[in-house]
């Protein structure tokens, strides 16, 4: 006959059992943390941003110095100069947005081409775009960190060549460098330590309920009771154990 299953009766075989739920979830978690820490690779990443633009200074200012008429003095002319440096550092809403559907194009571009993929050397690569700028991230992963920086620069001066090989107009350039990362990413010590010893201490759990519902041996007066149904009125002592 099957034991009656009661939450209290739950709760008693898990503080009966609490030394070995204890240790299993601190065995567990231990085990979990030097897999962790000592099997699984460390990840690193870092990135390089660079920018391209539909237009170059030069262009811009070509296209400004065709709309001016010659200048009439010295002064006017030193004006002039000024205003049309000026001129060429803006950049317009126009500008912006096609920029911004050239950097799409060029994102296609870089991860389909030969000569940059030739560079992967092995890490995991990324190239996206900024939504609505013409900024490209370059991202790259790996085990090895001083070689996802290397990678990653390597990528950005590559797609300056790759860009200028397929368009005549328009500018490429690198804002920010990538650098060597001083610390993995990943794998998580801390959270791999918990998630072992939550698995030890459900396994734990679960271990020692299966035990005591599998366990047909007669402890106390109530496993009687709950076995065969009938009251215990009196109880024979063990002397013999008991010394």
């Amino acid at each position: 006959m099957a034991k009656n299953v009661t939450i209290q009766r739950i709760v008693g075989v898990l503080l009966h059992r609490i030394k070995f739920i204890i240790l299993a979830t601190v065995v567990m978690g231990l085990l979990f943390f030097m897999y962790s820490r000592f099997v699984i690779a460390p990840m690193y990443s870092t990135s390089t941003m660079i920018y391209v633009q539909n237009y170059s200074s030069s262009q811009r200012a070509n296209a400004n110095a065709d709309t001016k008429s010659t200048t009439p003095s010295k002064a006017a002319d030193d004006t002039t100069k000024k205003t049309t440096n000026e001129e060429n550092q803006k950049i317009y809403p126009a500008d912006i947005s096609a920029s911004a559907n050239l950097a799409e194009i060029c994102v296609t571009l870089f991860k389909n081409s030969d000569e940059m993929t030739a560079l992967y050397d092995g890490c995991t690569v990324n190239v996206d775009v900024t939504d609505g700028t013409f900024f490209i991230t370059i991202t790259v992963d790996g085990t090895d960190a001083q070689k996802c920086a290397n990678v990653a620069n390597q990528l950005a001066e590559k797609a300056a060549e790759v860009y200028n090989s397929k368009f005549s107009y328009g500018q490429i350039g690198t804002l920010r460098q990538a650098k060597v990362p001083s610390a993995p990413y990943a794998p998580s010590n801390t959270k791999n330590l918990l998630i072992g010893a939550a698995i030890g201490l459900i396994a734990s759990c679960l271990i020692s309920i299966l035990i005591e519902l599998i366990d047909t041996t007669i402890k106390s007066e109530d496993d009687i009771q709950d076995i065969y149904g009938i009251p215990i009125f009196a109880e024979i002592p063990d002397f013999e154990n008991q010394g």
